[in-house]
C-alpha cells in the first residue's frame, strides 16, 4: 500500500522559513515524479513544486521561485520543500502527490494527508 506522509508545517512569521518533508512507502520515488501542491479553503488546489527523482529536474511556479527549494533524497525515500522568505500568501495546507502509472496503463493519483502551514505575524 503506498502511503505519503507529510511534515514539518507550522506557523512562522512573515520572512521565515520551513521545511517540509514527504516521506514514501510501499513506492520507490525514484522513478517518478513528485508533486507539491497547496490549498486555501475555497480555492482550487494550486501547483508549487515538481521533481523528477530520475533525472533530478525541477519546476517551480512563478510566484515561489527564488524562494522555495525542492530536494529528494533517494535513500530516504523523500521530498523536502525549503520554503524561505515566507509571505502571508503562502499560508496554505500543503500536500504532496505523485502519479503512479501501471503496467495496464491506468494512472493512479497518491497524496499524502496535508500539512498547514500558516504565516502570520
Amino acid at each position: 500500500q503506498v502511503q505519503l506522509v507529510e511534515s514539518g508545517g507550522g506557523l512562522v512569521q512573515p520572512g521565515g522559513s520551513l521545511r517540509l518533508s514527504c516521506t514514501a512507502s510501499g513506492l520507490t520515488l525514484d522513478y517518478h515524479v513528485i508533486n507539491w501542491f497547496r490549498q486555501v479553503p475555497g480555492k482550487e488546489r494550486e501547483g508549487v513544486s515538481c521533481i523528477n527523482f530520475s533525472d533530478g529536474s525541477i519546476e517551480y511556479e512563478s510566484s515561489v521561485k527564488d524562494r522555495f527549494t525542492i530536494s529528494r533524497d533517494s535513500a530516504e525515500n523523500t521530498v523536502y520543500l525549503q520554503m524561505s522568505s515566507l509571505k502571508p500568501e503562502d499560508t496554505a495546507v500543503y500536500y504532496c502527490n505523485v502519479a503512479v502509472i501501471y503496467s495496464d496503463g491506468t494512472v493512479y493519483h497518491y497524496w499524502g494527508q496535508g500539512t498547514q502551514v500558516t504565516v502570520s505575524s
